[in-house]
């Protein structure tokens, strides 16, 4: 209660700061973030052959774990479905063998021990954590951003990064159970500093683990205050405005005020209140949301193979004003992919190392879903609607180049040209669409703030003092978000979470083979073949 205190007049001193500046308050907001946006950006997305190297390293590295394991999105989709639904939850707890230690600096690191108490979350309350860190405005906001700039084709080469991306997302997972730390009063730490750390000391490689240890929570804490965090309430803060017609400066900032308010109220308790709302929040939300897109594409069932049409033919032949050929719209596709289901980037193997498990391939099964629930339904969805809505030829693909369209006359950006597209079909569907927008804000936010909390803490300790800094900065973030504009938010929430991926992929490249011993190991305890 000190805590929610100590936030509420913290978040109450900074508004005031803020009504005495309104005039303008946007433009110095972005005046000062534009130049840590284009530093950070032309860092982080160097090329190689014209082509981002990271897009490269992501697609290249889903790729190569998906033959490695042997397609593990196919083979085991259906395992990892039984995991959530808890069917092999009393052979973890009464048949699991003794876990195999490892020592490294007096530390165990092997598979966490017969553990039945260790461990703070479900499967799917950890499963839930992780999809409500993806599932956000990236499947609405993004998958338009994506349309808009690359035309449908934008969308088959999001639904191969989604898929690929699923093999990606199995092995971070699954290192973030094998290397996490749980202390003497249960509370677990993992995650991507922890395999980082303890799994490249185990194989020598300390001081190198160390390193990239650090570059990751450096660049996940960026991330949490970016795309986990001011991005989210910047669309949040566009569809609110949006529907109850408002323009000011300030009226951005009171928005930004009010999530804060009430996101500071639900991570002020730490992983088990986050997971105890986004278990109720993320699946409620997805379902209403994809019901929506399934009325309209039912009631639009006529153009649904057209669209079909368009979506593969303009991946190969792009017809988007601007898009740089088939290379251009694939990068496209594939960056929004990656920043919607984050799969290769790290941040969703922290949720998920909070497990209760005996077996950490366990959990990378049930990861695996996320981005086929992200990107594969959620994305894909969007998409068809959007679309199906563009059939007429309502908006011109590609634009100049800045994701805005003009619809009416009027200029529309992100989940603005996704409530045009639900206005079209549903009465109403403005009040629908601003609250989904709202909600998977907020979830989002709320998992994000534990990611950023976890990687804070791994750089300055686990003190209250340490908590509570982070917690108040990411706070300010959100007003910060809600007065900024699009472009520089987007550009900086890029950079961030694609920076994550480069230490993140040092691990996984080191410690593959670990994942593989795992994987077998559980499957053995469950009695599939493997």
């Amino acid at each position: 209660m000190k805590q929610a205190f100590t936030l509420l007049a913290t978040l109450f001193l900074f508004t005031n700061q803020l009504s005495a500046q309104e005039k303008g308050l946007d433009q110095r907001i972005d005046e000062a973030f534009k130049p840590i946006s284009d530093t950070v950006t032309n860092a982080v997305f160097f090329e190689v052959f014209d082509t981002p190297f990271v897009l490269i390293l992501l697609v290249g590295s889903a790729l190569f774990f998906t033959l490695y394991f042997k397609f593990p999105n196919i083979r085991h989709f259906g395992t990892a479905i039984n995991v959530v639904r808890g069917k092999y939850d009393e052979l973890e707890a009464h048949k699991a063998e003794q876990a195999e230690l490892n020592i490294v600096d007096g530390d165990v690191i092997g598979t966490i021990k017969d553990e039945s108490k260790e461990g703070e979350v479900s499967h799917f309350q950890a499963l839930a954590t992780a999809v409500s860190g993806t599932v956000g405005n990236g499947n609405i906001a993004g998958v338009a951003l994506a349309i808009a700039l690359g035309g449908p084709g934008a969308t088959f080469w999001m639904i191969i990064c989604g898929l690929l991306g699923m093999s990606t997302k199995f092995v971070e997972c699954t290192l973030g159970v094998q290397y996490r730390d749980v202390d003497e009063n249960g509370v677990v730490y993992g995650g991507p500093m922890y395999f980082l750390k303890k799994g490249l000391a185990s194989k020598g490689f300390a001081k190198l683990g160390k390193v990239v240890a650090v570059l990751f929570a450096i660049f996940c804490i960026g991330g949490s205050f970016g795309g986990g965090n001011a991005a989210q309430s910047n669309q949040a803060t566009i569809v609110l405005k949006d529907l109850l017609g408002l323009e000011s400066a300030m009226a951005g900032t009171l928005i930004g005020v009010t999530i804060a308010f009430l996101v500071g109220i639900i991570i002020i308790g730490g992983i088990k209140r986050i997971a105890a709302v986004t278990e109720k929040v993320v699946p409620l939300m997805a379902v209403l949301y994809v019901l929506a897109c399934v009325y309209i594409i039912g009631s639009n069932f006529s153009y649904v193979d057209d669209a079909i049409g368009q979506i593969l033919a303009q991946a190969f032949e792009p017809k988007a004003v601007g898009v740089g050929g088939v290379i251009g719209v694939l990068l496209i596709g594939f960056r929004r992919a990656a920043f919607s289901n984050e799969a290769g980037a790290g941040s969703a193997s922290i949720a998920h190392s909070a497990v209760k498990t005996k077996f950490s391939a366990s959990e990378g099964l049930v990861a695996l879903l996320e981005p086929f629930i992200d990107t594969v339904v959620i994305c894909t969805m969007t998409a068809l609607v959007i679309v199906i809505f563009n059939m007429g030829g309502v908006f011109e693909y590609g634009g100049d180049g800045s994701g805005v369209v003009y619809i009416d006359g009027m200029p529309y950006e992100g989940a603005g040209i996704t409530s045009q597209a639900f206005a079209n079909y549903i009465p109403f569907s403005d009040i629908f669409l601003t609250i989904a927008v709202v909600l998977f804000a907020v979830s989002t936010m709320i998992s994000w703030s534990y990611y950023g909390l976890q990687a804070w803490k791994f750089l300055f300790g686990r003190g209250k003092v340490m908590d509570l800094t982070y917690k108040v900065l990411f706070l300010l973030f959100i007003v910060i978000g809600a007065a900024a504009s699009m472009d520089s938010i987007w550009a900086f929430s890029d950079a961030m979470i694609f920076a994550m991926v480069f230490p993140n992929m040092v691990g996984l490249y080191f410690l593959f083979p670990e994942v593989k011993r795992q994987l077998n190991r559980y499957l053995k305890a469950i009695g599939i073949a493997r």
